[in-house]
Order: C-alpha cells, then sequence, then structure tokens
C-alpha cells in the first residue's frame, strides 16, 4: 500500500504591520501636526481598545512608548494629555521668559513693541525658512521693571493663521506658541554681540554693549513656524551646566561633548 504524498506546504502571507506600530503611529501623528495641542486629553484605554479592536496590553504599551519620548503625560485616574513642550531655562531648550526672571526672585513684565502683519518676511529675517504672509512682533521682557530681554519674532501665517488673531498685548510671543503650536524640532545660533543702537536703547544700554544673542528657529513637522532673535545684556545671563562623567561613551556622545564644549567656550568670552 502506497503512502500518500504529503502535502506541499502553503505559501505564508506576509504579517500585517503590528497593530502596536500603527496605534503608535496614529497618535503620534495626531499629536505632532497639532491637530492634539498640548494639554489635550487622549482617548481613555478602553475607548482606544474598541477604536482598534486590541488587548487593554496592547494600548498600554502604546501608552508608555508615548510618555517614554515625552510626548504624553499620564495622570492616575484622570487619563492621558499631550505634554507641553519643555521650558527648561538650559540654554539648548526653549525657555520660558518668565519662570527664568521669577527664579532669580524678581518680578516678572512683558511689553508688547510693536506688531505687524507683512506680505512676506523682511530682508533680515531671510534665514527663516518660509516665505508668505507672516506676523512680525517685537516685545520686551523685564526683570523688576528693568529690561531682561528684547526679542525680535516672525510668526510663520500660512502654518499658523490663528496667531493673526493672537492676544499678544496680554500674552507674549513665546508662551502663545507654546500652548497654541505645538513644535517638533528646535534649532539655535547663539553668538556674542555688541548691541547695536535700536537694541542698546530697547534695553536701556549704552550703543555697543557685550550682549548674548540666541538666535532660534521652531519647526513644526515640515513647516517652519518662527524664528525668533532675543538679545540679553551681558551682565544680567550667564550659561551653566552640570555633567556627569561615564567611563564609556559613543561616537554621538562624544561628539555631542565636544560641539557642548566648544559653544561654552565661546560663551565664557562674552564674560572675560
Amino acid at each position: 500500500m502506497t503512502k500518500p504524498k504529503p502535502k506541499p506546504a502553503s505559501k505564508k502571507a506576509s504579517p500585517p504591520p503590528l497593530l502596536y506600530r500603527r496605534i503608535r503611529d496614529d497618535l503620534e501623528a495626531r499629536i505632532r501636526s497639532g491637530d492634539w495641542p498640548p494639554g489635550h486629553r487622549l482617548p481613555y484605554e478602553y475607548e482606544l481598545m474598541d477604536q482598534y479592536d486590541c488587548s487593554r496590553m496592547t494600548v498600554n504599551k502604546v501608552m508608555a512608548g508615548l510618555a517614554a519620548e515625552g510626548l504624553i503625560e499620564r495622570r492616575r485616574k484622570a487619563g492621558s494629555f499631550v505634554s507641553r513642550p519643555r521650558g527648561d531655562s538650559a540654554l539648548l531648550l526653549i525657555p520660558v521668559m518668565r519662570e527664568e526672571v521669577e527664579a532669580r526672585g524678581a518680578t516678572y513684565g512683558y511689553r508688547l513693541l510693536e506688531r505687524a502683519e507683512l506680505a512676506v518676511p523682511p530682508t533680515d529675517f531671510k534665514d527663516a525658512g518660509f516665505g508668505g504672509a507672516a506676523l512680525l512682533l517685537r516685545a520686551l521682557h523685564l526683570a523688576d521693571a528693568t529690561p531682561f530681554a528684547y526679542e525680535e519674532r516672525l510668526i510663520n501665517l500660512k502654518a499658523l493663521p490663528e496667531a493673526a488673531r493672537g492676544n499678544f498685548e496680554k500674552t507674549s510671543p513665546g508662551t502663545w506658541l507654546m500652548e497654541r503650536a505645538p513644535w517638533t524640532e528646535a534649532s539655535h545660533n547663539i553668538k556674542a554681540v555688541n548691541a547695536a543702537r535700536d537694541v542698546a536703547k530697547r534695553l536701556a544700554i549704552a550703543e555697543g554693549t557685550a550682549c548674548l544673542r540666541v538666535e532660534r528657529f521652531i519647526r513644526r513637522a515640515s513647516d517652519n513656524i518662527s524664528m525668533v532673535r532675543q538679545y540679553y545684556p551681558g551682565e544680567l545671563y550667564q550659561v551653566a551646566a552640570t555633567f556627569t562623567a561615564q567611563i564609556r561613551a559613543s561616537a554621538a556622545s562624544r561628539s555631542a561633548w565636544r560641539r557642548t564644549r566648544a559653544l561654552s567656550a565661546k560663551v565664557a568670552r562674552l564674560w572675560r
């Protein structure tokens, strides 16, 4: 009696993308695009379980990953909320002027000096990375009624049309952007400069006085949304950082350390 020939193994279809990754990508896209602004409450876990027909374990893994990246804050019994961009006073992060001033024990003040809607960015903002309609704001930040920082900011109205309706008389541009336009990337250009006549006048210092200028570019996804120049009188500002030694470091870490050391050396010249 002949044995039946074994059936050839059927080819398995390629497995579908992990459901975890699809949920993660969906939620992250809503956050980074600004559809869910800072402070927005995400759907509860049971709502996501129903929406994606998945287990609680999968949803919990997604939320844990988003929290680990700093995109959301998980609050016990309250739910998960889109994080506000960090406003630490560290030089390479996005500072919050009020917090910087109050951390010094001073009373914060703010004054909008100029507001203008422009058809195209002015020539001195040619590096902004966007064209078309823009909002130009010039403002002064005060510490105990003394000029602490002067800023010139350009906002991309094509990417943020709601900025045209913003109340910048009461809310500083930086605070408004933190609350309304979550950013995904920022870059800085930091330089010691001598105050030009207009900057010196705003800061109530002599023309040519040493200042720290921080030029910052803020992006959301593929859009350049803001460019700002902030000027600090030299005697009012310093840069400080704490480092922890590590026995072994990756090439990327060593490269970042060299860049930080070079930056510190440049800024240190301002105080000599």
